[in-house]
């Protein structure tokens, strides 16, 4: 039976154990709702205390900036919608071509409902300009959301330098740093950021569960009505097991993130080698400051679907794009938007590795690829 091998990581992580170990007690013994009166739901009323703590830390903010939400994609609808359902002159949204689709079709929500949304164009390396935001930016803006990494090709911004061009104009900025948080060192404070989403089930936590930082002051309509929960920005019971175990997943990550970035970028080094010493043509997509561990390569005259199914049966997991549009064969946007040559952008694949990954891993990719497109 052939060994299996996981990179696809941009697309979900694997739960860790210590993740898994935090969560049990909230799922079997204490499995009291924080919302009510009673001693039973002490501890878990403690549980939420302490993990908007130990997340707030995390990114340099402060706990009662932290809003608890089912992930990366109701953070970005939350920020995009909430920010301009709060906002009654209807002032202007603006984005990028190449966001997740979750900012994206945000905004085309808004856009049918009367908010104007501008979209900015990356460079053919993956990045928003601060000259780029400067040509549409005006004292009419309202929000400004640029992702931190492109999920596709890896791709990090400027985001300090793009959230003051934002501020000088008197708008908000926010940030999709779903594929970033847990992997690099995010500072809230050095960035200067207003709002910040991320999923747990990115850097080995539990699905459904993600959070939202806002910073103190900012302006937002809340995102779902019912009860008090999340300062009443954000009612239903709170998931306590799911909030311990993004906890638990994020605390171990940015702990040993400096470990795992050196790995990684290590890892990154030997599959292109590999390639290389084995006369592969391809290029690379995202510039030269990328997430550690994502690749999007490109294989002239190859068809990445095939390249994705061929290396399947032999055990490998990886993508053609966004595995959030896994049912799509067309070009994804994101590779539209980097004016990405149509015979490139059809060989084009992301290998994602994590931290579970092996040197033999990458070479048992390297050796399925050398079979595939050599």
């Amino acid at each position: 039976m052939k060994q299996f091998i996981y990179a696809d990581n941009a697309a979900t992580t694997q739960l860790s154990k210590a993740a898994l170990d935090a969560m049990m007690p909230w799922m079997l013994g204490e499995y009291g709702n924080a919302s009510q009166p009673y001693s039973f739901a002490r501890k878990p009323k403690k549980a939420l205390v302490d993990a908007r703590a130990a997340i707030a830390d995390c990114i340099n903010a402060q706990p009662d900036e932290i809003f608890f939400t089912s992930g990366g994609t109701e953070s970005d609808n939350w920020a995009i919608k909430g920010s301009a359902f709060s906002d009654a002159q209807k002032r202007a949204t603006i984005t990028t071509a190449f966001e997740h689709h979750a900012i994206l079709h945000s905004c085309y929500a808004i856009e049918r409902l009367g908010y104007p949304v501008a979209y900015l164009s990356p460079t053919e390396a993956g990045l928003i300009t601060t000259k780029e935001l400067q040509t549409v930016i005006s004292d009419t803006t309202r929000l400004v959301s640029i992702m931190y990494a492109n999920n596709e090709i890896g791709s990090i911004q400027p985001i300090k330098e793009l959230c003051e061009v934002a501020h000088s104009h008197g708008a908000l900025f926010h940030t999709d740093a779903v594929q970033a948080v847990g992997h690099v060192k995010i500072d809230v404070q050095e960035l200067g950021v207003d709002m910040l989403s991320a999923s747990a089930h990115k850097f080995n936590g539990p699905k459904g569960i993600g959070f939202l930082y806002i910073r103190k002051g900012t302006t937002i309509s809340s995102y779902l009505d019912g009860g008090a929960q999340e300062k009443s920005h954000r009612a239903g019971t709170e998931n306590i097991a799911a909030i311990v175990g993004m906890t638990a997943a994020l605390t171990e990550n940015c702990k040993a993130m400096d470990e795992y970035i050196d790995k990684a970028y290590r890892l990154e080094k030997r599959l292109l080698d590999g390639l290389r010493a084995a006369h592969i043509s391809f290029s690379g997509n995202g510039g030269d400051n990328t997430l550690p561990g994502l690749l999007s390569l490109s294989f002239p005259g190859a068809d990445g679907e095939a390249i994705l199914h061929r290396m399947d049966l032999s055990g490998i997991c990886i993508s053609t794009g966004s595995a959030c549009n896994s049912e799509s064969t067309e070009i994804s946007h994101v590779l539209q938007a980097i004016r990405l040559e149509e015979s490139l952008a059809k060989g084009t694949i992301r290998i994602a590795l994590g931290k579970n990954n092996s040197e033999d891993d990458v070479d048992r990719i390297v050796q399925a690829l050398v079979r595939i497109v050599g």
